[in-house]
């Protein structure tokens, strides 16, 4: 993933990759000077449009259920303002600050489009903030994820305006001092722009952004898991055969299954066994992985769809049209800022990392149970079993990552509950929907990291005979993390060493990209 030093808004989409490096603190942001043109004159057409004496929700009037409530000229202003601090209602803990930088970048790129109406000032205000390593501290419960993610939002409009508070390298502290040694003038909010800044689907559609690079690195971990295992298990590669996914017809399955032949291609453990071997056809989770994994990423191939259409996307309200010619109205109040679009591909992002997990569990089973004589491994592959218990118990860990991946897996989308009066009547809840998918996807990663650590072993008890030339480069990588088990010892430490390689993409470049 080519990582780029500088983010223009200029309007057009964001990557994943460029999400990812302001999140993390590696790219720069400015605004583009069309953009700020843009935004100029579609700041003065707004302004003008307002001035037909007819209420416009938001601009002045109140908020949800109390729109009919007119509000003077002289308080637009101050009706932004209060926006922000009455929203500013989340509990719990921080969330990350990756997170919030991410939900940054993508709340001033959607007002960098000119559908808002904000001045540029606004969005310049977040591009410093991002730039000056500011943070706003946002709890992350409050959003509903419907009427934007308003709480979350609202606490990061509320540290741009020079209240609450943020983080700086790592201290918590009060949003005004900090602003002033970072030499930023807290934001004074003008008609329509507290409401642009706290609607839209900026949380959620941030960390599913975030999520897409944690896949990257996890599904090449997982098809080498698988491979290892294969051979860690002295199964056959026949199941593999390339006819029997041309009838299947399944897009995923068949390209899985050709990355798993070119992974595996070339082992003399397979060889070993072709012959005299009475075992008719192995367990599902070896048969059957390139099917399961396969669907996989056919399921999450439409949950990138969603995240790159998303990534483009204006999700406030109302929205200024500042080339509408009548009969078409400039100022439309509709429902951009509703979460579906994003709360369905997180929840099914949280079904298809419980499947990868579940199958992955199912294999770890395999190994250290040594129900099948056939595989030629030691118990629990400890070195002498009994005298020592081996890798037992990082099964059970994996089977308790399983449990909870399951309660994960079921979805926060189609569980309504109504708020502000009646008014937003069906609400998406696509901020669960993340933190679930965010919480399913370390999981999936320590699963697929256990796998590794067991499947290594199993290779072991096989020499002088080796597996194909990307296997054995996969177990060399997770030689130099974790050592042989020789001896009992704790485990926890292997587990972390390999979540990290998992972590940090080093097995992705054994894989060819299958995307």
């Amino acid at each position: 993933m080519r990582t780029p030093s500088r983010v223009v808004l200029d309007g057009l989409p964001l990557g994943p990759a460029v999400v990812w490096a302001v999140a993390h603190g590696k790219a720069k942001v400015s605004l583009a000077a069309t953009t700020r043109r843009r935004l100029a004159v579609a700041r003065q057409a707004l302004l003008a449009a307002t001035a037909d004496g007819r209420p416009h929700y938001g601009i002045n009037t109140g908020f949800g259920a109390l729109a009919r409530t007119r509000i003077p000229e002289s308080g637009l202003d101050q009706l932004q303002r209060n926006l922000v601090r009455s929203h500013a209602a989340g509990a719990g803990a921080p969330l990350p600050g990756p997170v919030v930088r991410a939900t940054m970048l993508l709340l001033a790129a959607s007002l960098a489009r000119g559908y808002s109406g904000v001045r540029p000032a606004v969005i310049a205000q977040l591009a410093a903030f991002l730039d000056s390593d500011l943070t706003p501290v946002v709890p992350e419960i409050g959003s509903v994820g419907a009427s934007g993610d308003l709480a979350p939002l609202a606490h990061i409009a509320l540290a741009l305006m020079g209240e609450g508070r943020v983080l700086v390298r790592g201290r918590t502290v009060a949003a005004a001092p900090a602003l002033a040694r970072a030499g930023l003038r807290p934001l004074k909010l003008a008609a329509k722009e507290g409401l642009a800044l706290i609607n839209g689907t900026h949380l959620m559609a941030a960390r599913l952004a975030l999520l897409r690079g944690q896949w990257e690195r996890l599904l090449p971990a997982a098809l080498v898991a698988t491979a290892m295992s294969l051979d860690a298990c002295r199964a056959t590669d026949s199941f593999l055969d390339p006819r029997v996914f041309v009838l299947r017809a399944q897009e995923g399955p068949s390209r899985v299954a050709h990355e798993l032949r070119r992974l595996i291609r070339g082992s003399r453990i397979v060889r070993s066994h072709v012959k005299d071997d009475p075992r008719v056809q192995d367990p599902y989770s070896i048969r059957c992985a390139a099917i399961v994994l396969g669907a996989v990423v056919d399921a999450l191939h439409g949950v990138w769809r969603a995240l790159a259409a998303e990534l483009g996307a204006v999700t406030d309200n109302p929205l200024f049209f500042s080339r509408a010619r009548p009969p078409q109205p400039a100022i439309v109040s509709a429902g951009n800022f509703h979460g579906m679009p994003v709360a369905l591909p997180l929840d099914q992002l949280a079904i298809g990392l419980a499947h990868v997990a579940g199958i992955s569990e199912r294999r770890i089973y395999h190994l250290i149970s040594a129900f099948d004589p056939e595989s030629h491994l030691h118990p629990f592959l400890a070195p002498k079993p009994g005298l020592h218990s081996g890798l037992m118990v990082t099964q059970y860990t994996a089977a308790a990552a399983c449990n909870e991946l399951i309660g994960l897996a079921s979805p926060a989308s189609v569980a309504n509950l109504s708020t502000c009066a009646g008014m937003e009547d069906y609400n998406s809840f696509g901020p669960r929907a993340a933190a679930k998918a965010e919480r399913a996807m370390d999981l999936a990663t320590t699963v697929v990291a256990i796998e590794l650590l067991c499947a290594a072993q199993g290779l072991e008890q096989h020499r002088p005979l080796r597996s194909s030339a990307p296997v054995e480069a996969a177990h060399a990588l997770v030689r130099r993390r974790v050592r042989r088990l020789a001896a009992d010892r704790p485990l926890a430490p292997d587990i972390e060493a390999i979540r990290q390689l998992v972590g940090d993409g080093a097995f992705a470049p054994l894989v060819r990209p299958i995307l």
